[in-house]
């Protein structure tokens, strides 16, 4: 079952609001910027930057705001299966060298 849910997320990495939010949360916590400094940086609220990473409605300029802040765009990409290069790193996050789990 956690093989499916990861292969799941490889193909539609982002399908919803509310993935969206997961993946600019994670993005902002990677990169070691706290919510204030964000809010800061891309001229929004903590409470707007709030709903964004929870997956509530707010302004697609919200969105670029913070994505802008962070050193962030967006790319559309028709929806399918994941390319052969998503499948590499896949398995090689997944596998290992060894191809072994």
């Amino acid at each position: 079952m956690a093989n499916v849910l990861k292969m799941q997320r490889i193909m539609d990495k982002i399908r919803n609001p509310v993935d969206l939010g997961r993946e600019l949360r994670a993005l902002r916590k990677r990169l070691g910027i706290k919510s204030v400094q964000l809010a800061k940086d891309s001229g929004r609220s903590r409470d707007v930057l709030n709903r964004l990473e929870r997956g509530d409605d707010v302004y697609v300029s919200s969105l670029f705001d913070a994505l802008r802040a962070m050193g962030y765009s967006i790319r559309l990409e028709k929806r399918g299966l994941p390319s052969l290069t998503d499948m590499q790193e896949y398995s090689a996050r997944e596998l290992g060298e060894s191809g072994e789990r």
